[in-house]
């Protein structure tokens, strides 16, 4: 007696679960390298603050350092510099926003209010840090 054998073959059959190893594998090497990214930038340590709230405009930012330098779109600038992008917002009545290293002196940081205030710019705003309750 001779028995014929049936072979099914399945059409369309694809194994997923090398598939779901590999995408799992690509978002833990995205996540990883992702963290090790940092943005160029100058470190400037903000006083803390209860009662800062969060700016939601777009802002002239202005940064003055531990040295008294002053920075504007992450570059050193000079007096005359200084002045003519804060009269360029006073203009656009584009609010200003200090950001102020701790150790900077306070009579930089009043000089810049006052040369803000001498361009007729009158949202001027001091960036901080939550502090504690």
């Amino acid at each position: 007696m001779k028995f014929k054998r049936k072979i099914f073959t399945e059409k369309g059959h694809l194994d997923i679960a090398p598939l779901i190893d590999i995408i799992f594998l690509l978002l833990i090497f995205f996540m990883l390298t992702s963290s090790f990214i940092f943005q160029p930038g100058i470190k400037v340590n903000l006083p803390k603050a209860i009662t800062g709230e969060i700016i939601q405009k777009e802002n002239l930012i202005l940064i003055v350092d531990k040295d008294n330098n002053i920075h504007v779109d992450d570059r050193m600038v000079n007096a005359d510099e200084l002045m003519s992008r804060l009269n360029i917002a006073g203009q656009k009545e584009q609010p200003v926003l200090i950001k102020a290293d701790r150790m900077a002196s306070l009579g930089k940081v009043v000089h810049i209010w006052d040369l803000c205030r001498k361009e007729n710019i009158h949202k001027i705003n001091i960036a901080t840090t939550q502090g504690d309750r």
